[in-house]
């Protein structure tokens, strides 16, 4: 595995990728984003934050997975078959009966028993394909599940491109949505360990946390600092609660995206506990025992991001109003503790729980940054509990997000004399490439999407939104008075 290490200058570059959030095609912007951004930082390492792959996609259907431990493809949210008849996306028969049959033969029971009593409910069930030439032809769980193997890596091999060509090290953690097209967070580090350059170990405590060591530039071996990755999760709650709510995230999966579950994720026990003894190795490492200077990445926020903010009242020109337990508040930025440069989008998108994370950080040591992905709209950097609190926005396009000129890249710039007072800012879609992207229709309808009363809220906070509506309601009045004043 490739040392990472600190150049002769005492310098070190980071790019924070999140929430590219495409499927099989990435989308060119997003992938001239990248190259964009690797050509005007020179990084020495490329961190993803979660959510790489849209596992929603119409692309992943046939094994779209809304949680955890549900069969693939059962159960599919009504804006996604919309999107996969809008694409053209064909159904195909599945052949329920022999993928029954092998997973009894699997675990040792008598699949003749009980054939006949199976057959007439589960012969067959419709979903979604991106093959259409073969859709009358049954076809088992272990080819799709297949076809969505390669699917995965055509993903990867997307985005991944201009970063393999300008030979730049990556590591990856996963998000809420990476799993949910049927390939799981240890299969896909394989994948990803298939490209060159991937710094994801075989040996994690779990896929997506783990420690890249970076060493001084004088060649001593001494770790100067460290980049720690962390898997924070997807989604809480246990199955059969799951199960019950699952009519209203049919309904409206985008607004009700949790309304099914206790929220989203957190990072497990064993990752909170690890965040301690990774520094003590890694001072054993050293020789003095201390905790090297570091900085965390991951997917979903802790609660403490809201300490970030200031509650104000409601009416408050671009306030957004929080999110689940922190419902019914409307923040702005605290920008007495937040650097300049910093935006505010939308809710902080956190767990109901609050696992100790940011205490973690603290009683550990060394730790001076966490930052993550997930809420598109977010980037800013506050410091609040003695750590530094930060996000970067998406940058990709074939997801919700902020206007095509604000999505992009964070780069980092560290100094091995005090890593801690490290440089960030963002590298932008309008600073790098322009004002619009190819397709401003999409990015608008993502910018503006409503998707429930909070969201709708939010808009009319928006100064532009409101006067537009405002100057559209003042003309529809007019017109109204106009006609009446001829009828008399």
């Amino acid at each position: 595995m490739t040392n990472l290490r600190f150049r002769e200058d005492g310098s070190f570059r980071v790019l924070q990728m999140a929430d590219i959030q495409d499927g099989p095609n990435v989308l060119p912007d997003t992938i001239r984003l990248i190259r964009e951004a690797i050509r005007k930082a020179d990084p020495d390492l490329v961190v993803f934050t979660g959510d790489q792959i849209r596992g929603y996609d119409p692309a992943y259907i046939d094994t779209f997975l809304r949680r955890r431990g549900e069969e693939p493809g059962a159960r599919v949210r009504a804006v996604t078959e919309v999107e996969a008849k809008l694409r053209g996306i064909k159904r195909r028969a599945r052949d329920r009966v022999n993928n029954r049959l092998l997973a009894m033969k699997s675990d040792g029971s008598n699949p003749d028993a009980q054939q006949t009593a199976s057959t007439a409910s589960t012969a067959s069930t419709l979903v979604y394909s991106t093959t259409s030439d073969s859709q009358d032809v049954p076809t088992t769980l272990d080819e799709l599940m297949d076809e969505t193997r390669d699917k995965v890596r055509r993903t990867f091999a997307g985005f991944l491109g201009p970063v393999i060509e300008a030979e730049v090290p990556f590591a990856a953690t996963y998000g809420n949505h990476d799993f949910q097209c049927g390939i799981l967070a240890d299969e896909q580090d394989g994948i990803y360990r298939e490209f060159p350059g991937c710094l994801n170990p075989v040996d994690s405590p779990e896929p997506g946390t783990f420690a890249l060591p970076i060493e001084a530039s004088d060649g001593s071996g001494r770790v100067a600092m460290s980049v720690m990755m962390v898997n924070s999760g997807d989604y809480a709650g246990k199955p059969e609660e799951n199960d019950a709510q699952y009519p209203a995230y049919v309904v409206n999966p985008r607004g009700l995206d949790l309304a099914d579950s206790d929220g989203y994720g957190t990072p497990s026990p064993e990752a909170i506990d690890w965040l301690g003894a990774v520094q003590s190795e890694l001072g054993e490492r050293n020789g003095d025992g201390k905790p090297v200077p570091a900085i965390a990445f991951q997917h979903i926020p802790p609660q403490e991001f809201y300490d970030c903010l200031k509650e104000v009242p409601a009416w408050t020109p671009n306030a957004v109003e929080g999110a689940r337990t922190h419902a019914g508040h409307c923040y702005v930025l605290n920008h007495e503790i937040c650097r300049p440069g910093s935006r505010l989008g939308e809710a902080i998108g956190c767990a109901d729980e609050n696992v100790g994370e940011v205490d973690a950080l603290r009683e550990a040591g060394g730790y001076f940054a966490l930052f993550c992905g997930h809420d598109h709209k977010n980037a800013f950097v506050g410091h609040a509990h003695g750590i530094d609190l930060g996000y970067a926005p998406t940058c990709g396009f074939e997801c919700y997000g902020p206007k095509s000129r604000y999505r992009g890249i964070r780069l980092f710039e560290f100094h091995e004399s005090n890593p801690a007072g490290y440089v960030t800012r963002m590298l932008t879609w309008g600073d790098l490439v322009g004002r619009y992207s190819s397709n401003e229709v999409r990015v608008w309808f993502e910018d503006h999407c409503v998707t429930g009363a909070i969201s709708m809220r939010n808009e009319l906070r928006r100064p532009q939104v409101f006067a537009v509506l405002s100057g559209a309601m003042s003309f529809g009045f007019m017109a109204v008075i106009r006609s009446l004043v001829k009828k008399r």
